[in-house]
């Protein structure tokens, strides 16, 4: 066995649009900006901004924001 860990990084953060209920927190809490409200749910219209600090992902009441990993092997 390997003493070397599997690395991973966050790649983008995605959005549930089925989960969201359009509360707007994660707008409110990025402080990129990444975040927008259109026709009532999230959008992540600025994701180039993303500093995947994972604060929507923290706050968002639905678990409809999740940060995606790939692996770096």
């Amino acid at each position: 066995m390997s003493s070397e860990k599997s690395r991973t990084t966050i790649e983008r953060v995605k959005i549930n649009e089925a989960w969201c209920k359009g509360c707007g927190i994660c707008v409110e809490y990025c402080p990129k900006k990444v975040f927008e409200m259109r026709e009532g749910k999230s959008a992540a219209v600025r994701p180039e901004n993303c500093a995947l600090c994972g604060l929507c992902q923290l706050r968002c009441p639905d678990f409809a924001i999740e940060l995606e990993e790939k692996d770096n092997d």
